[in-house]
């Protein structure tokens, strides 16, 4: 398994090591020790998520904040999505910055979004399961977010708007400059 840092501190893209033969392939796709360690910090994942969703579906940009903020391992187990992480902490160096990667049931890549990122990704397969690991339990009155198309940030979501398909409630929230105290 290799761990790769990204350019927003904190976030960290991880490969695992694939073994093929004529049988199929193996990887560990998780390692408590390996990630901590890799990560520098003690994460304990307390709950696991999963959606299936459709191409051009969009969700995001979520978080949680204050108490019931929440770090995330996210992977793809079955298509292609394009996976996003803004950093909204205040008083880092790049606050407002996101980065972007590709996780597919091909790659078997996986990302770990720390507390203080919204994150979102968009279906860039005909259909795709997209799970994650939370440390912390989700609660619906600490929910916050940042609206997918925020001119600030310029995330270019891989696919064109007129085929992105986002519910009422993502297109409903904040530009960044408009969020307000996230608590980060």
């Amino acid at each position: 398994m290799t761990i790769t840092p990204t350019p927003l501190e904190g976030c960290f893209v991880i490969s695992p090591r694939i073994f093929n033969d004529d049988r199929g392939y193996f990887f560990e796709s998780y390692n408590a020790q390996k990630f901590n360690d890799a990560v520098g910090a003690e994460i304990n994942f307390v709950q696991d998520n999963q959606s299936f969703s459709t191409k051009g579906v969009l969700r995001g940009l979520h978080l949680q904040k204050g108490e019931h903020a929440q770090s995330k391992l996210v992977r793809v187990t079955l298509g292609e999505v394009l996976d996003v992480a803004v950093d909204v902490r205040k008083k880092s160096k790049t606050f407002g910055q996101f980065f972007s990667v590709v996780l597919s049931d091909v790659n078997h890549e996986q990302f770990f979004i720390p507390k203080g990122f919204a994150h979102g990704f968009v279906v860039l397969s005909d259909t795709a399961i997209f799970q994650y690991k939370c440390d912390n339990y989700y609660n619906k009155d600490s929910e916050a977010g940042i609206h997918y198309a925020d001119p600030s940030l310029g995330i270019d979501w891989g696919l064109p708007d007129n085929e992105l398909i986002v519910s009422g409630k993502d297109k409903e929230l904040p530009f960044l400059k408009d969020a307000g105290d996230l608590g980060f």
